[in-house]
Formats: structure tokens, C-alpha cells, sequence
């Protein structure tokens, strides 16, 4: 079990780097002004023969935007459960501790997309309603792989049912990869945007299961020590 958080922790880590230097890659690397309005984009040789490849697709853009409320709708039903257990414990400290981390962590999710909203690092490879719009990291890519892992782990630690448990990990599975596949191919976004998502998305959510597993162990230490107390 131990090793098993490490390992969460190192990968988190190498993973929130690795977007890091992705990022910094992106405003260095092949910068060239082929976005709308001459708009520069990095990496833009595989960006733009990509981008013609896949075309643009605005019915797949429109679905996986709409789409984009069901992870918001568990975030809002998490928020439900931690809110119960606060109005019956009446206390934050005896709220679930993987709730009160889950809480934290979707705050870290919503500051990380408002702050590439104020910097954008690169725009879309189209305009929307004639506009530029910041698009890296793809925020619905970001969104989507930062709650729905939460929702299988969640599922895991308090579902007892496997039938249900298995039924709503290839829910996460697919869902997740339909509404990554179609940002990827219906041309709003530039590939990296995608690419700096996951890894963003997936170092985040690395860093929140070992937080959740490492006060789980806490608490068993605790309750051991004072039953050996007692």
C-alpha cells in the first residue's frame, strides 16, 4: 500500500512537470503566426497538418460541450454529500477527509482553468462567433479528466456493489475517451492543447488519490494507537 502511494506521488509529480515544461515548450518551439488573425501557435508544423487532417467538426464541438455538464454534475453532487455530512456532523472536521480533499482539488482544477483564461498560451485554430478564444489547455479535455477518475475512485471506496462499481468504471472509461477523442478531432483545438491537458488533469488527480490514501493511513495509525492506549 505504501509503495502504491509513492507511486501515486512521483507520478503526480513527473506529470504536473512534464506539463510544465510542455507549456514552456509550446511558447518556444516552432512558434509561427498560423492561427486565426495570425495568431501564433507553438509547435505549429504537426499543429496545422493536424488541424487539416481532422477538419473542423462544430456538431461534435456542440455534443462534447453539452457533454461537459456531466462532470459538473458530480462535482455539484459531491459538494451535495460533503454538505450532508456537514449538516449531520456539524463540524468540517468530521466531514470525510477524501471529501474534504476532493473539495480542494476540484478548487485546484477551476484555478488552474481560470488562469490560462487570463494567460493564454495559445488560441483557437478557429474563431468562435468571430472571437479568439484561449485554448490551451482545452479546458473540456481538463475538466473531464480531472472528475472522472474521482468519480471511479469515489465509486470504489464507498460502492460495495462490484455489479455497480464495474458498471460506472467503464462509464468513466468510455465517457472519457469519447470526449477526448472528439475535442481531439473536431478541430477547436490545436493537438497540444489536448496533450497539455491530460497531463495536467492526470498529475493533479495522482496528487489527490495518494493525499486521500495517505490520511487514510493517518487516521488507521491513530485509531490503532489509541486503542493500544486504552
Amino acid at each position: 500500500m505504501k509503495d502504491t502511494r509513492e507511486r501515486d506521488l512521483l507520478a503526480g509529480i513527473v506529470l504536473v512537470a512534464a506539463f510544465a515544461l510542455w507549456t514552456v515548450a509550446i511558447r518556444l518551439i516552432d512558434v509561427q503566426n498560423a492561427g486565426p488573425l495570425g495568431s501564433e501557435v507553438g509547435f505549429a508544423t504537426i499543429n496545422v497538418w493536424f488541424h487539416r487532417l481532422t477538419g473542423v467538426h462544430m456538431l461534435i464541438y456542440t455534443i462534447t460541450d453539452w457533454l461537459g455538464l456531466v462532470p459538473i454534475i458530480i462535482c455539484m453532487c459531491f459538494g451535495v454529500l460533503g454538505l450532508v455530512q456537514l449538516v449531520k456532523r456539524r463540524s468540517l472536521l468530521k466531514v470525510d477527509s477524501d471529501i474534504v480533499l476532493l473539495g480542494t482539488y476540484y478548487v485546484v482544477v477551476i484555478l488552474g482553468y481560470l488562469l490560462f483564461e487570463m494567460v493564454p498560451i495559445n488560441y483557437r485554430p478557429i474563431l468562435i462567433d468571430g472571437n479568439l478564444e484561449a485554448s490551451y489547455p482545452s479546458s473540456t479535455t481538463l475538466l473531464v479528466l480531472s472528475v472522472m477518475p474521482t468519480l471511479k475512485y469515489q465509486s470504489d471506496r464507498r460502492i460495495v456493489n462490484p455489479v455497480t462499481c464495474k458498471a460506472i468504471t467503464v462509464f468513466v472509461i468510455v465517457f472519457s475517451a469519447f470526449m477526448v477523442i472528439g475535442r481531439l478531432v473536431s478541430g477547436v483545438h490545436w493537438a497540444t492543447d489536448i496533450i497539455g491537458s491530460v497531463f495536467l488533469s492526470s498529475g493533479l488527480f495522482m496528487i489527490y488519490r495518494f493525499m486521500a490514501d495517505y490520511t487514510d493511513q493517518k487516521k488507521t495509525y491513530l485509531k490503532a494507537e489509541v486503542s493500544n492506549g486504552v
